[in-house]
């Protein structure tokens, strides 16, 4: 949640993601920092870090939008109900979930207390889909890797 705050508040971003707002903002943050427009070698280094910053969070962003999760739907509807979890790791409040498709979504704002309940849970495929996987912004981290 704090990540998802971070940058909202970078791009000035209030409530929902409109992606074409978003691609505007990015732009004329890019240009505002590129490296290549600053002499002072202390100046550009600075730039660097916070055109990094800027690059990660426009794609966080893209990535957690609304537009985005629409027209992905139907391939994590997929994932949810047709693969078991295979893996998962909690840090603060970020759940990162593996399926055994190969593709890995974070959820964000899961507490200690619902990540306790999920791991014991007798099924936490079933878990997950009741209390989880639809409940929580969410957001395609790793792809399934292609299979020759």
């Amino acid at each position: 949640m704090k990540r998802i705050k971070e940058y909202k508040k970078l791009f000035n971003v209030e409530g929902a993601i409109d992606l074409k707002v978003l691609k505007t903002t990015y732009r004329g943050l890019v240009k505002e920092w590129h490296p290549d427009k600053f002499q002072d070698e202390e100046k550009k280094l600075e730039a660097e870090e916070v055109s990094t910053k800027i690059i990660d969070g426009y794609h966080f962003l893209v990535s957690i939008a609304p537009k985005t999760k629409e027209a992905n739907l139907e391939a994590y509807n997929t994932t949810i109900t047709e693969f078991r979890v295979d893996d998962y790791q909690h840090k603060s409040m970020l759940l990162e979930v593996t399926f055994t498709d190969g593709n890995t979504y974070e959820y964000f704002g899961v507490n200690k207390k619902l990540f306790i309940k999920f791991v014991n849970a007798k099924s936490i495929n079933n878990f997950g889909k009741r209390n989880i996987f639809n409940s929580f912004t969410y957001r395609k981290s790793k792809k399934a890797m292609a299979t020759a």
